[in-house]
């Protein structure tokens, strides 16, 4: 009880830092969904159902062009592609809990609790599921109820934020910031490359649905170089 409970502690402390991009990133997604015209229990229904904030600006941006609903959800499903690889990532340390518990941890694990927690789980001696699942929920717990309140914030006081404050610039630097460590091969770095250049290339496709084409394209590419190098 109490290795888990020192788990949870040192979850927490690293979860902490996050909240210095979770809250301008919530923020920003609440101001801007308002200025949509989504009301504010629209807006929280985003952020409690979605989680995902990512998705959540693609899926908004789209339904504010008038897109087709599943074209909506194809692209929103195609930014959160890389949940099925973080899943798959923690399957290891997490499979072996129980199903209520995996769907827990599978509905915290956002890019912040993933990045935390893999790299804790590959820089500690083993350790119990039980224990790494109190680091996964002790990283969470700073990041999830900031989210909540961040976008409840922005939503409630956005019309009050002056139009000149750059508060998105949460959005590329989250990103940033969890990617770059994350670059530890050279199937990373092809991926990394291949959607940024799709990106750029199909951001005339109407709808966004340019971010299909790079996501598929990032993919093949990442998966074709970890081929290869295991071949040789």
């Amino acid at each position: 009880m109490t290795n888990t409970f020192s788990e949870f502690r040192a979850g927490t402390r690293a979860g902490l830092p996050f909240i210095l991009v979770i809250a301008p990133f919530g923020a920003v997604f609440g101001v801007v969904a308002t200025e949509a015209g989504l009301d504010l229990a629209q807006v929280m229904g985003f952020s409690f159902l979605v989680i995902a904030g990512a998705a959540q600006f693609v899926a908004l941006q789209m339904m504010v062009e008038n897109a087709p609903v599943l074209i909506v959800l194809a692209a929103s499903l195609a930014v959160n592609l890389r949940m099925a690889m973080y899943s798959a990532a923690l399957a290891p340390h997490l499979g072996s809990l129980s199903f209520a518990r995996r769907a827990l941890v599978a509905y915290v694990l956002v890019d912040q609790t993933f990045a935390a927690a893999s790299l804790h789980y590959e820089q500690t001696p083993p350790r119990t599921a039980a224990q790494k699942m109190a680091y996964f929920l002790g990283v969470s717990t700073p990041v999830v109820p900031v989210w909540y309140a961040a976008t409840w914030a922005g939503a409630v006081l956005g019309s009050a934020v002056p139009p000149g404050l750059p508060i998105d610039f949460a959005v590329p630097i989250t990103f940033l910031a969890l990617i770059v460590p994350m670059l530890r091969s050279a199937a990373h770095v092809v991926a990394a490359l291949v959607s940024i250049i799709g990106v750029l290339v199909f951001a005339v496709m109407p709808y966004n649905t340019g971010l299909l084409i790079a996501a598929l394209l990032a993919m093949i590419a990442g998966a074709e170089t970890e081929r290869r190098m295991a071949a040789r």
